[in-house]
């Protein structure tokens, strides 16, 4: 045991330092997403997220929102386990044939007015699975897609983004959020 112990000081950290994150822009857009929430939905807005079919690096990142670093239940957005609490449905990962009827069924379960974002590259055209047997491809080929937020994974700012867009489209057809912000 002391070996191993000897082995981990004499090879020291083997990890990068983490990339600066600002501060400052995730504040500004959680304050825009307060005011709109605060506005629309009287101090809360309540996400399901569904995986269709995912690899989960999507997940990683939705979950990232809820960590001590960007905390969005300061603004007053909450995760709810059931889609008939939910007023946004976060869909990743291409649909898969054996989700196809779960994710209609969650989609229908939800009460209106709902918004639908389809949550990175999979989800938005199918990814490298596109459709095939397996897949149906994109969310927008089995439900209703308002925003489409791009990226293999796309960073929880990114996110943040995109359910302020999904706020302010009021149904205007499918926002794609484009890269550089």
């Amino acid at each position: 045991m002391i070996r191993l112990f000897y082995k981990v000081l004499r090879t020291g950290l083997l990890t990068e330092p983490a990339p600066p994150l600002d501060d400052e822009s995730i504040e500004q857009l959680g304050v825009e997403v307060r005011k709109v929430i605060d506005r629309r939905f009287s101090g809360s807005l309540a996400i399901r997220e569904v995986d269709a079919g995912s690899c989960n690096g999507c997940e990683l990142e939705i979950h990232a929102l809820n960590n001590a670093y960007y905390d969005i239940e300061r603004f007053g957005v909450h995760f709810v386990a059931s889609p008939r609490h939910a007023d946004v449905l976060l869909v990743t990962g291409p649909v898969s044939r054996h989700m196809e009827t779960a994710l209609l069924r969650v989609y229908e379960a939800t009460p209106d007015p709902k918004w639908v974002i389809a949550v990175g590259d999979c989800a938005a055209c199918g990814g490298e699975f596109g459709i095939s047997y397996a897949s149906c491809g994109a969310v927008e080929n089995v439900i209703p897609v308002d925003v489409v937020i791009p990226g293999c994974p796309p960073t929880p700012v990114d996110l943040l983004r995109g359910i302020l867009k999904a706020m302010g489209s009021q149904g205007t057809g499918i926002r794609t959020l484009t890269h550089p912000f």
